[in-house]
């Protein structure tokens, strides 16, 4: 199985929340059983707004699935996630798109120049100081239409999002044996899954799931952003702005910042503070193996916070170094055991990984404004 550190919710045994998200999942992702949102279903409300944030903007709306399937592997490969590469390779598979995807596997750059632009912008916005970087770097107009820019935009901070989540909880391998490296086996599972990806799918029909907003309207509350801000949970992103499915990614976004953001509150002040500041010094690059990250961040904390301020500093930098000592550190720390453990566990990283994407977001709605 490639679940790591926490006990899922299978698709026989779930109810309420869990089971509604399992039952979109099937019908409009086209499978049954997947393995990331599977880590997600001990935090119900996180998995719910995980996947409003998935669905509303990569398989709904009006923009090229092929074209979002593309950001989402070119993020993924950004953020160094075999596993989602894996995936959203046998995915653009299933648009039809087999040497696309076979180029993007191997690391190629795309024939196609608007291709190979969408594929270069996705990378750059593992930062907001790489989106500002590519942004004056190409004057010319982003590599996808204005009204279209919030499926792009919310596309790419999903992933952002899911990967940390993903490296975090799950092995590298999709299939047994990483047998979903071999070109024929990917271009078979895009085939298997071919229909769903292909049929448009009506923005919006997610936002039910997302607890307490049976509708879907309304404002959002929580700790939902880094600084604790409330007010920046009520204000649709300029990225979101003119698109006919910005209102519905807006809304999805708010609920995903607000449950991961929630998680925050396993930490204290100061360790908060630490992730935080740390997390907006970050240039985007990788962490070397060598020196003192992140114990050297950390050090200034009081011994019983240092565990967990580690995990959710991984989780935003780094999360596919995350080892077992670092998450049993952490269960000693807190004395946390299953099975609340692995509800408190799936949090605590998602509000690390949450901290990185309102990072990233920040540059893009910079970009959004000029």
């Amino acid at each position: 199985m490639p679940f790591r550190y926490i006990t899922p919710i299978t698709t026989g045994a779930a109810t309420g929340q869990v089971a509604g998200v399992y039952r979109q999942l099937a019908e409009d992702f086209g499978l049954a059983r997947m393995p990331l949102f599977m880590t997600l279903s001990p935090a119900p409300d996180l998995l719910a707004a995980t996947w409003a944030m998935l669905r509303e903007s990569l398989v709904a709306g009006d923009a090229s699935r092929m074209d979002k399937e593309v950001v989402a592997v070119a993020v993924s490969l950004a953020n160094r996630c075999p596993f989602c590469v894996d995936a959203h390779t046998m995915l653009l598979h299933a648009t039809g798109a087999h040497e696309l995807a076979e180029t993007v596997a191997r690391g190629g750059t795309p024939a196609d120049p608007r291709h190979a632009r969408l594929l270069a912008w996705a990378m750059a916005t593992r930062t907001s100081r790489e989106a500002d970087a590519a942004d004056a770097a190409d004057s010319a107009e982003p590599p996808f239409p204005a009204g279209l820019a919030a499926e792009y935009i919310g596309t790419a901070l999903a992933f952002h999002f899911i990967n940390r989540m993903v490296s975090a909880l799950l092995t590298d391998d999709l299939l047994p044996g990483g047998v979903q490296r071999w070109r024929l086996v990917r271009r078979a599972g895009g085939r298997a899954v071919a229909g769903a990806t292909r049929r448009r799918q009506t923005p919006g029909r997610s936002l039910p799931l997302l607890g307490g907003h049976p509708d879907g309207s309304g404002p959002l509350t929580g700790s939902g952003s880094p600084d604790g801000s409330r007010s920046s949970l009520d204000r649709a992103p300029a990225w979101t702005a003119g698109s006919p499915s910005g209102s519905a990614i807006a809304t999805a976004f708010a609920a995903l910042r607000a449950a991961a953001g929630s998680g925050g509150e396993l930490l204290g002040p100061e360790a908060r503070r630490v992730v935080e500041a740390q997390v907006r010094e970050w240039d985007g690059a990788h962490p070397p193996l060598a020196g003192g990250w992140p114990s050297d961040q950390t050090a200034s904390l009081p011994g019983a916070d240092r565990p967990a301020a580690r995990l959710a500093l991984l989780a935003a930098v780094a999360p596919y170094r995350i080892a077992d000592a670092d998450v049993a550190a952490w269960r000693s720390a807190t004395r946390t055991v299953t099975p609340d453990g692995d509800a408190d566990l799936v949090r605590l990283l998602a509000y690390g990984a949450i901290t990185a994407v309102n990072h990233i977001e920040a540059g893009l709605n910079r970009t959004a404004h000029a």
